[in-house]
């Protein structure tokens, strides 16, 4: 894979808002790295995308920073919203959440195989006020 076709499909996925799979591989794996949690699929991983960012809460996460390698990305932004739904078992407080983000991709034959995203949990409960 190239610098340029890494880029393509990630700025592809990015423009997207996490809506659009097709530059998924079949046996993409999406993990959170605060707790090992693996998504696998592209349906699989729209659900989780779809449940975050619609469902639990009424967010977006716009990318603020990025670095494209040949066959790798990242990027760094922060998750903003509101907490509408319940989530981790707590229900909806309608608050307001920033949260910072880092997510890191590797890519396959153009199309995203893995992705770990790192995602400061401390910093949303207490935004939450669990913490």
């Amino acid at each position: 894979m190239s610098i340029e076709s890494t880029r393509d499909v990630m700025m592809k996925y990015w423009d997207s808002a996490h809506s659009d799979t097709s530059m998924m591989a079949d046996d993409v794996v999406f993990t959170m790295m605060p707790t090992g949690e693996e998504t696998r699929t592209p349906a699989g991983v729209l659900g989780l995308l779809n449940y975050f960012y619609h469902v639990a809460f009424d967010a977006a996460a716009p990318v603020e920073n990025y670095i494209i390698g040949d066959g790798h990305a990242m990027m760094e932004g922060h998750v903003t919203g509101k907490h509408i739904g319940e989530f981790a078992g707590i229900p909806a407080t309608g608050k307001d959440i920033r949260v910072p983000i880092c997510v890191s991709y590797d890519l396959e034959n153009d199309k995203i195989q893995r992705a770990r995203i790192y995602f400061e949990m401390p910093v949303l409960m207490q935004q939450l006020g669990v913490m």
